[in-house]
């Protein structure tokens, strides 16, 4: 499980996804705010423009659903440190956007960045999330600082300009891409007896996730939708196997 471990100097400002954060030096004081930062400088509040704004804000993170609010960290008194990660054992990489390019991200990817990195809901499309079946909403950062993400596995990189410029990728695979590379979903092969085998028994279904164009793309070593169901049996049967041994031994 990695971490990453941020030295915050005066005045500057870090946000993060509740749930993420891991420890801080007693200086750093801990914000929770609804609205989300939209073009700030270091240390600067998040910005909103009125009662309006900030219900926008929140009511496209209920439907994305995400969580409602952001926690803001800002030392006082001289620099301080304060610790985050993700959600599930694997990789964590820092993001340098420079103002030129911004990045998408799964869901549960983002884990904190800098008050300059501007964050916002992006929705691919009802149809494109259905047939994806990983939803229909992706992350979008903008901006110039550093963004951290974390997910399961180890990270590949590619870019679909030096391979015939599109990859097919299983959609429980996706951790993030560049946003001068287009995500769509398509179905794999015409609707014949080949692709109905596949969708059976393929374990993947007849659709898989496109990204296409000029830019990075990282992808995630472990399928997060094959571990959820090679983990459900084992959760769903947990407390009646509590409970039988509990009755065998009284």
């Amino acid at each position: 499980m990695q971490l990453a471990i941020c030295q915050l100097e005066a005045a500057q400002t870090l946000y993060a996804e509740p749930g993420k954060f891991l420890w801080k030096t007693q200086n750093v004081a801990i914000e929770t705010r609804l609205t989300r930062p939209v073009g700030n400088q270091a240390g600067a509040p998040s910005a909103a423009g009125g009662f309006l704004q900030k219900a926008l804000d929140v009511g496209k993170r209920v439907v994305a659903g995400e969580h409602l609010a952001f926690q803001y960290f800002t030392p006082a008194g001289g620099g301080g440190l304060a610790a985050f990660a993700g959600v599930m054992p694997g990789e964590l990489r820092a993001i340098e956007l420079d103002g030129t390019k911004g990045w998408y991200t799964e869901k549960s990817t983002f884990v904190a960045a800098e008050s300059s990195v501007n964050f916002d809901i992006s929705f691919t499309g009802i149809r494109t999330g259905l047939r994806g079946g990983a939803g229909f909403v992706l992350e979008h950062f903008t901006g110039s600082g550093t963004l951290f993400i974390a997910a399961a596995g180890n990270f590949v990189e590619l870019n679909p300009s030096k391979y015939g410029g599109k990859i097919q990728i299983h959609t429980g695979c996706i951790v993030a891409f560049e946003d001068t590379v287009t995500y769509a979903v398509e179905r794999i092969g015409g609707l014949n007896a080949q692709t109905a085998m596949t969708a059976v028994f393929g374990d993947q279904g007849i659709n898989l996730a496109t990204l296409e164009g000029d830019g990075i793309v990282l992808i995630q070593s472990m399928n997060i939708e094959a571990l959820a169901r090679s983990l459900h049996p084992y959760l769903s049967s947990s407390s009646e196997e509590k409970d039988s041994l509990l009755g065998g031994l009284l």
